[in-house]
């Protein structure tokens, strides 16, 4: 049973002087009990628009929404109390240490003085901030803040646990540590649902992943099946010059089912080909004879970018950018 629902949930927005927004245009949603499910989608898909309408923050135009079986409009007091929300920046007082940051957070709840000390201490052990724990939280590095953020919306010990971009901006060792938080919860018994940037981490994470653009989902499964949709292998080249690259997408067109893909640098070209090491094998004898040099060669199965390159019409990179371009006006 799915303890997460929502159907066909639809909410525009009208910006004065501007166009209306469709942010969401007949949603639906599930999220099994006890298991991770990320939204990708590109900016502006109604990702955000959908957890704040599951963690009660905004009322849909139409469609309805459940937890657990409650009704998210309907009967917000009654939700509010087994969810915890992390947004994609770290919601936390600065002038605070981290233990008392959490001891707020337990008191807002009613947790009374005791049971808010205890629980506040219980998180600073399981997110390995002891040694800080005293220390005000403007002295935390980024890695630090996302976690003291995330063990704030686990005071309550929620049912269901809502993360929009959990990792943005963190290195590479720190975003690995909040995984392994992460999947440390589910196996506890929490429900999550996240929304990403990162391929790699609904493709490392979720247990299910939908795919929203124009404020509906147009593709949804596990990152294998998702992956499977797009069919085929894929055999890739990185030169050692781009000058060959002409050439290389002359052979690659002669053994392959679809046009190659170059790269902005023209070093690696890729392209989809039916029987993948017979292609590769006919691809380096042509390449061979051609004198064209490499630095790898090799065969690859579709990743999840492929899927959204597919589904979406762009790449994780043009979304970024658009993002970055977006915020700079």
């Amino acid at each position: 049973m799915n303890f997460v629902e929502a159907v066909g949930l639809t909410k525009t927005y009208t910006p004065k002087g501007a166009e209306p927004v469709h942010a969401l245009d007949g949603l639906d949603l599930s999220v099994p009990r006890g298991t991770i499910t990320a939204i990708l989608g590109p900016n502006g898909a109604g990702k955000t628009t959908a957890v704040k309408v599951l963690t009660t923050l905004i009322i849909p135009d139409s469609g309805t929404a459940t937890i657990g079986g409650i009704d998210v409009v309907k009967r917000p007091d009654d939700i509010r109390p087994i969810i915890g929300v992390s947004g994609q920046y770290a919601a936390v007082d600065e002038n605070l240490t981290g233990f008392e940051n959490l001891d707020m957070v337990g008191r807002l709840y009613h947790l009374g003085a005791k049971a808010s000390r205890a629980r506040a201490k219980e998180l600073i052990e399981l997110f390995d901030l002891t040694e800080a724990m005293n220390r005000p939280v403007k002295g935390f590095s980024g890695g630090m803040r996302r976690r003291i953020d995330l063990a704030g919306a686990l005071v309550t010990q929620p049912e269901v646990l809502f993360l929009d971009e959990p990792t943005t901006g963190l290195d590479p060792r720190s975003r690995l540590g909040m995984w392994d938080i992460i999947r440390s919860l589910v196996s506890q018994g929490t429900t999550v649902l996240l929304t990403t940037q990162y391929l790699e981490e609904a493709d490392q994470l979720a247990d299910d992943i939908s795919v929203i653009d124009g404020g509906r989902v147009i593709a949804r499964g596990t990152a294998d099946e998702l992956k499977a949709s797009v069919g085929g292998q894929r055999v890739e080249l990185n030169l050692v010059t781009p000058d060959d690259t002409a050439a290389t997408v002359e052979v690659l067109r002669r053994y392959g089912n679809a046009e190659p893909a170059v790269s902005n640098d023209a070093r690696t070209v890729t392209v989809s080909v039916a029987r993948g090491p017979e292609a590769l094998q006919l691809v380096l004898r042509d390449l061979e004879q051609r004198n064209v040099a490499l630095y790898d060669a090799g065969m690859r199965r579709p990743t999840l970018d492929d899927v959204f390159l597919r589904l979406t019409g762009r790449t994780t990179e043009e979304t970024d950018s658009e993002e970055s371009k977006e915020k700079a006006r």
